[in-house]
């Protein structure tokens, strides 16, 4: 759980002082426990209110939904009749942290918003306390209970309410426990650091000795200020500074990976290769190979020709049930000079869609999205937007 937001958010703030058990948690709901309801039988039961939060950063700003979950039995009234007035729709409902709701309720102010979460709880709230006034008048929501521990495992600065909002919390969280690494922090490695920073990985380590300069600003994510260019930052040290404000998990590595240092990769649970082919590259793959570790292989052949840029980018998916026919799909070649992509062209936006291939791909992998075909390779060739997919097992 965290405190920031109910300490800096005066709705939330106004909850808990009013006495009611005001929690947020790390999934992004707002939760009002201990709230007394009547139930069918006509006894005074205690469930929770769960609404989603609209944050600026920590702290809230109006809410954008008018709805409620409630955790316990369907609310009636006093005479143990059930409150249609609040009827939205009864279902499981996944709030993250292991709470489930089993019920969403609906009640839209006349002028079609509240203004604030204290406004929206306690309407709720009185919704319910009024027929349980009927039966016993001296119980309330405000019980003064505070109960909120914090949470230090999770891997963001603030709530992700992204998926909060789009109660995806469960499926979010098959992606937590990962020690993910991205090897070449070029175009392609810097837009897969910027997806995956966003998930709920524990660990992002990153491998790269090279320096951010000039050029990679043109094909990576943000914008750089020009003072920033004159430092000449390492890589891992310039993308780490920006990712770390929202994620606490990134490792920096200032070296490229090599038969040294390629043990470091043994403990990785995925490893995004978005290096340049050649002898490193055969290394890290024949000891991926061995150390079990899945990973994806990226990369893009371009050319130009009358006067346009033409090419294919491609993602290989590489499992221990098929590291043979991954393999034969990985590029080995040295450098080549005719190869547009090393003469560094800035093509941020095949970058990203490189990247955004096998970031997809991993989390198919992870169960997160649908994976029908199960396929070990794609390819996207630009000139006839033709996505080819195959299964390599």
């Amino acid at each position: 759980m965290s405190r920031i937001p109910i300490d800096r958010s005066p709705d939330l703030q106004r909850l808990r002082e009013t006495g009611h058990n005001v929690q947020v948690s790390d999934a992004g709901f707002l939760l009002v426990r201990d709230v007394p309801y009547v139930n069918s039988k006509r006894e005074i039961a205690i469930g929770t209110l769960a609404s989603n939060l609209d944050l600026a950063g920590d702290v809230t700003v109006r809410p954008q939904d008018h709805t409620a979950k409630f955790i316990g039995e369907y609310p009636c009234d006093s005479a143990g009749v059930t409150l249609s007035v609040l009827q939205h729709a009864s279902a499981l409902f996944a709030l993250g942290d292991g709470l489930v709701a089993q019920h969403s309720f609906s009640r839209k102010p006349s002028c079609g918003y509240y203004a604030d979460y204290y406004e929206k709880m306690t309407t709720y709230i009185a919704l319910l306390g009024k027929h349980v006034a009927v039966i016993d008048p001296d119980i309330s929501a405000r019980t003064g209970r505070v109960i909120e521990p914090e949470n230090v495992q999770s891997p963001f600065n603030y709530l992700d309410t992204a998926s909060s909002r789009a109660e995806i919390n469960d499926i979010t969280a098959k992606l937590a426990d990962e020690a993910v690494a991205i090897v070449g922090l070029g175009g392609t490695g810097s837009y897969v650091l910027d997806l995956i920073a966003k998930t709920p990985v524990k660990k992002i380590h990153l491998f790269d000795e090279d320096r951010f300069l000039t050029h990679n600003a043109f094909r990576a994510p943000g914008a750089p200020a020009i003072e920033e260019l004159r430092k000449q930052p390492l890589k891992v040290d310039y993308l780490k500074a920006i990712y770390s404000k929202m994620h606490r998990g990134i490792v920096a590595h200032p070296s490229h990976v090599d038969a040294k240092n390629v043990n470091e990769l043994r403990d990785m649970s995925f490893v995004f290769l978005c290096m340049d082919s050649g002898a490193a590259k055969r290394v890290i793959v024949d000891k991926l190979e061995e150390f079990g570790v899945p990973f994806a292989d990226v990369g893009m052949g371009l050319y130009a020709k009358r006067g346009k840029v033409g090419g294919m980018l491609r993602t290989v998916l590489s499992l221990p049930d098929g590291r043979a026919n991954a393999r034969a799909r990985i590029s080995f070649a040295a450098d080549d000079a005719n190869n547009e992509y090393d003469k560094n062209i800035q093509i941020a936006d095949l970058n990203a869609l490189n990247a955004c291939f096998a970031v997809i791909a991993w989390k198919k992998l992870r169960g997160f999205y649908f994976d029908l075909g199960k396929e070990r390779f794609s390819s996207y060739t630009i000139g006839g937007s033709l996505l080819v997919k195959a299964d390599i097992v």
